[in-house]
């Protein structure tokens, strides 16, 4: 089940979704011009992202061997 690579993509979607949440987070306490600039993109990516992700996982679920 670790070589399975649809979990490993699945497991980097996840983390992407990580990073974009943190940056949105980090964005939002530090404010200012980036916050203003960047924060709807970023919450339109997370989603789009987060969907993906959530694709992969069932995607690894209905197609892993078990």
């Amino acid at each position: 089940m670790d070589k399975d690579p649809l979990l490993i993509i699945a497991t980097i979607a996840c983390i992407v979704v990580f990073a974009i949440l943190a940056l949105g987070i980090g964005g939002f306490a530090q404010g200012g011009e980036f916050n203003r600039k960047h924060s709807n993109r970023l919450m339109r990516y997370r989603i789009a992202a987060q969907f993906v992700a959530v694709l992969l996982i069932l995607a690894a679920v209905f197609f892993g061997k078990g």
